[in-house]
């Protein structure tokens, strides 16, 4: 089995050829592949070229899935091939949970579900056809049937995942406070400014308070990624297999590290086709044993001096 290291080098001399955006950023900070010797010395692209450029290595694309936003420019990453991303992230969540058929799959996803090109949406359909039970679907903001449905299913006691935006579930369990004990209930972050952000600590407190459940697991995701990492309590996140996460230094984008803390760096090798190397606004802590944390957001000071983000 070829090594991550040793695929992650080919991604990035294919990359570095193939997509104009990823070299023309390599040739303004002076890294050409045959400069680089360790895979912390890969150059990794700024988040936020994604809302100002095409960042991809290929003509073609089956779709342009998008983020949210909050009246700016929005990320826009372009697919090449769907069946690559359904690939990996059924392969990511059978790592961490195994078949979706295992579960009923109930999705409350309001902010979400409205865009049709979301890869949250994308994803969480996939996973919940592939459930095959009569109570799997989004649940957009039908609070009572959710409720009714996940009483049901907790006490027939079935198997189920219930993941949603952090405020819609906030939202639900202050409506309906109950107790849970057959539910994963996942957080996949972002008030969206419909309430007041909390750090991470409050809202999982709120979340186990009203759900009836001892840990809140959380996904890890983004629009420019493919692959993702989930935690399975406490807030402290796995990446899958095809997925890497560094930390940078916030006063030297090139200097990068396995472990400490800093600006986190994502090498995403189901990226083929778009950027496998990605500088992310993220401000996190990058463990040992290859777990990491998530502890806020930076703007992109980091990059306001590279001529790409004005091209």
């Amino acid at each position: 089995m070829i090594s991550f290291e040793k695929q992650a080098f080919e991604l990035f001399v294919y990359q570095y050829k193939h997509n104009d955006v990823y070299r023309s950023y390599c040739d303004l900070i002076n890294v050409s592949p045959s400069d680089v010797k360790k895979i912390t010395e890969i150059p990794f692209l700024p988040i936020a070229l994604f809302k100002s450029h095409r960042v991809s290595c290929a003509e073609k694309n089956e779709m342009i899935f998008e983020s949210s936003g909050t009246g700016g420019p929005v990320s826009q990453h372009y697919i090449a091939s769907l069946s690559a991303y359904k690939k990996s992230f059924n392969a990511g969540f059978a790592q961490f949970y195994g078949a979706p058929s295992e579960y009923h799959i109930l999705a409350l996803l309001p902010g979400y579900l409205e865009r049709p090109n979301a890869s949250l949406v994308y994803m969480c359909d996939d996973l919940i056809r592939q459930a095959k039970h009569p109570h799997s679907g989004f649940y957009l903001d039908q609070f009572e049937t959710l409720h009714k449905t996940l009483t049901t299913l907790n006490q027939n006691k079935q198997k189920t995942l219930l993941i949603g935006v952090s405020f819609a579930l906030l939202d639900y369990c202050e409506t309906y406070p109950t107790s849970l004990r057959h539910t994963i209930v996942m957080e996949t972050g972002g008030m969206k400014g419909r309430r007041k952000e909390l750090i991470r600590e409050e809202l999982h407190r709120r979340l186990k308070k009203g759900f009836g459940v001892n840990t809140i697991h959380s996904e890890y995701g983004m629009t420019e990624l493919l692959s993702q990492a989930y935690s399975k309590g406490n807030g402290v996140f796995q990446a899958c297999a095809s997925m890497k996460v560094f930390v940078r230094d916030v006063h030297d984008p090139k200097k990068v590290s396995l472990t400490g803390s800093g600006g986190l760096n994502i090498i995403d090798l189901s990226n083929k086709d778009s950027c496998a190397f990605i500088a992310t606004q993220d401000l996190g802590k990058c463990h040992e044993n290859n777990t990491f944390e998530v502890l806020g957001r930076f703007d992109a000071a980091d990059v306001r001096g590279c001529s790409l983000m004005t091209a």
